[in-house]
């Protein structure tokens, strides 16, 4: 059952915003991505008090995904990828992003322990995944 309302183009959306960030970490770093794009329409706080669909999600400014601006996230969704944001809008959660609003790549630098005042949850690779502080009530 879906943990978030969605209609089938948002659905590709979400596929095509998993493969446009995180296609090098292969499909577990893409399914930590669309855990992150998940958590930013659940989360009821900071930055995403308003973000109420997938669309905003991916096309919110400030504080939006880089990868939006690219060519390459135009192109059309696979289906592989399409089942993988249909298993994560089907709430599918996965360590260190269960509870991320926020990741970056921080290639062969350590992650920073804090970023932005959130605390680093993990690592897959190239991406640190980042939760907001338990008060701030987002979930």
């Amino acid at each position: 059952m879906a943990v978030i309302w969605h209609n089938e183009e948002e659905v590709k959306l979400l596929a095509r915003l998993m493969r446009a960030e995180a296609e090098g970490e292969g499909v577990f770093g893409m399914l930590l991505v669309g855990n992150v794009g998940v958590n930013r329409v659940r989360a009821k706080c900071l930055d995403f008090v308003n973000i109420t669909s997938i669309t905003q999600m991916v096309f919110q400014r400030p504080g939006g995904f880089e990868s939006t601006l690219y060519g390459y996230f135009y192109q059309a969704a696979r289906q592989s990828e399409i089942r993988l944001a249909r298993r994560v809008i089907n709430g599918e959660q996965f360590v260190p992003a269960t509870r991320a609003l926020w990741f970056y790549a921080a290639g062969d630098e350590s992650c920073r322990a804090q970023w932005f005042g959130q605390w680093n949850t993990g690592r897959y690779r190239s991406h640190c995944f980042y939760a907001p502080v338990e008060s701030e009530n987002c979930f």
